[in-house]
């Protein structure tokens, strides 16, 4: 029952429940703190609420920094949570060191993070690209994870009939559609002209300064196989009109993970966490 309400709690906070968005966050005690983690290889940058709730922790993708869970940080904050998020590695603000360890790999940075500010336990919440990492985390360092939220992501898959598919439903054409046409939902871009504005504004600066540093790994390969030994609480949700992991993809890493529960948002593209927070 423990696990069943902390995935039903997560579905209320993470898929725009519009009473609960609807009442005023509650004032701070402190403000947000932000700051570099001076890490293996790389400069951290990252937003954290501090505080005794229990930590949850947001992985943006990778058309964003920090910077987009601006609707999210209120709200947990206000229910208690402790709201921690970061820019990855070749993201935002975070200063990769050349001379450090390269490229390092997603997963790892995470779990780095969470030692640095000497986290136990708490929630991993990560869309698209930042997904990939909450997948690989779970798959490499399973006992601090309370739950894993995966959200409109195709989620790193290696099987090669998955990689055909996404080859059928994203030919070559598709990566050169402008970011807002592949990423966020038609209904959405037709009612919310200024919130598409801001998504685009988040996203032209969203990229760290510089030249970009090498492409981080896994590490792990993940297979369907693997995905079938993740034994923590995850919850996998995608919009209608996601271009990239409609609710069909959704459902086959679905049926891969254990007790996994998912929930598919109408009128929703790839930007689910802006398009309905």
């Amino acid at each position: 029952m423990h696990t069943r309400a902390l995935i039903l709690f997560f579905f209320f906070f993470c898929c725009g429940v519009a009473a609960m968005m609807a009442q005023a966050p509650a004032p701070r005690s402190t403000p947000m703190r932000e700051m570099y983690a001076d890490l293996p290889g790389v400069r951290l940058w990252y937003r954290d609420s501090g505080g005794s709730g229990v930590p949850v922790v947001f992985l943006h993708a990778a058309t964003g920094s920090s910077r987009v869970w601006e609707h999210q940080e209120d709200v947990f904050i206000a229910a208690g949570y402790r709201f921690i998020a970061y820019d990855r590695r070749g993201f935002g603000r975070t200063i990769v060191d050349p001379q450090g360890t390269q490229p390092g790999t997603g997963a790892g940075d995470l779990h780095a993070l969470m030692e640095h500010l000497r986290i136990d336990r708490f929630h991993v919440v990560g869309t698209a690209a930042g997904a990939f990492i909450c997948i690989d985390y779970a798959l490499s360092f399973p006992r601090p994870l309370r739950s894993v939220v995966i959200a409109n992501t195709i989620g790193g898959v290696q099987d090669e009939e998955y990689l055909e598919l996404g080859r059928r439903l994203r030919p070559p054409e598709f990566a050169a559609l402008p970011p807002d046409l592949r990423e966020l939902g038609p209904s959405y871009r037709a009612s919310n002209p200024q919130g598409t504005r801001r998504w685009l504004d988040l996203e032209r600066t969203s990229r760290a300064e510089g030249p970009p540093p090498p492409a981080q790994t896994m590490l792990n390969r993940v297979t369907f196989a693997a995905l079938e030994t993740i034994a923590v609480p995850v919850l996998l949700l995608t919009g209608d009109a996601d271009l990239y992991a409609p609710p069909a993809v959704m459902r086959l890493c679905a049926a891969r993970i254990n007790g996994a529960e998912s929930v598919g948002l109408p009128e929703a593209g790839h930007s689910a966490y802006w398009e309905q927070p």
